[in-house]
C-alpha cells in the first residue's frame, strides 16, 4: 500500500457517550493518517447523544448509523464494518480509553505488508494500567485464548484492533456484545492470516465514569473461546 493514498475506516460504536463523543472525535481529527472515513454506530442511546451526533457530528464524519434496539459493542461493530469503505479498517470506543494519535503505529505494519491484522497491546513494552482484577482478567482470558489459538498475543481484549477491510468483511459476526473479541480473535487465527502486536497506550476509565464491560462479560468470553475455536 502506499501510506499516502491508504484511507482508514474508524468504526466508532457509541452507546450513552454524550460526555466523551465530542472530545473523542476532536482527538480522532487530530489523528495523523492522511485520508479517514469516520463511521458512527449509535447503539440507541438513551442519554442524549443522539441530539449531539444530529446536531453537532454529522457534518463532520461520512456516516452515522442508528440502530433501533440496544444490540451491543458486537452488534455495533457488525453494522459499522459492513457500511466500511478505506483499505484499512480498525476499532475506536467512544470512552476516552485509547488514543487515536496512535493509529499510525497500529497501521503501519498493515500499510508496509509485514500484518493483514495488527492488536494495539496494553501490556507490551509498557507498564499495566486499570483496576487489578480487571487486569488479571484480561491476561486470563488471553491466555487461554492463545491455548485455542495458538497465537501469542498479550492482549486479546483490546480495542484497538486494525485489519485490512476484506478480511474483516470476511468475518461473520455473532456475537452481540464484548464477545466480539475472542469470537473475532478465534475467527481470524483461522484465517490463518499474518498477525501483529505493537504498544500503545491506555487510559482506563471508572465504573463511576461509565466502564460497561463486567462479570458476566467476562464469563461470556470464556464461553466464546471454547465455542469459536
Amino acid at each position: 500500500m502506499d501510506k499516502r493514498n491508504v484511507t482508514l475506516s474508524i468504526i466508532i460504536p457509541c452507546y450513552n457517550e454524550r460526555e466523551n463523543i465530542i472530545k473523542i472525535l476532536d482527538k480522532v481529527d487530530q489523528a495523523k493518517v492522511p485520508n479517514k472515513e469516520i463511521i458512527i454506530v449509535d447503539d440507541m442511546s438513551t442519554d442524549g447523544t443522539r441530539d449531539i451526533l444530529e446536531e453537532q457530528v454529522k457534518s463532520r464524519v461520512a456516516k452515522i448509523v442508528y440502530h433501533e434496539q440496544n444490540g451491543g459493542k458486537g452488534a455495533a461493530l457488525k453494522t459499522g464494518f459492513s457500511h466500511a469503505t478505506g483499505d484499512i479498517v480498525i476499532v475506536q470506543d467512544a470512552d476516552m480509553e485509547y488514543d487515536p494519535l496512535e493509529y499510525p503505529r497500529v497501521i503501519v505494519p498493515i500499510v508496509k505488508g509485514e500484518a493483514d491484522v495488527v492488536y494495539g497491546s496494553r501490556f507490551l513494552k509498557s507498564k499495566a494500567k486499570g483496576y487489578l482484577p480487571n487486569r488479571l482478567a484480561n491476561k486470563f482470558l488471553t491466555k487461554l485464548s492463545n491455548l485455542f489459538t495458538g497465537l501469542r498475543l498479550t492482549d486479546m481484549e483490546t480495542c484497538y484492533k486494525a485489519f485490512r477491510r476484506e478480511i474483516i468483511q470476511a468475518v461473520d459476526i455473532e456475537e452481540k456484545r464484548f464477545g466480539f473479541e475472542p469470537e473475532i480473535t478465534a475467527k481470524i487465527a483461522k484465517m490463518k492470516v499474518k498477525i501483529k502486536e505493537v504498544p500503545i497506550s491506555y487510559y482506563p476509565r471508572t465504573n463511576e465514569e461509565g466502564k460497561k464491560i463486567g462479570f458476566k462479560d467476562g464469563l461470556r468470553a470464556i464461553y466464546c473461546i471454547l465455542k469459536y475455536h
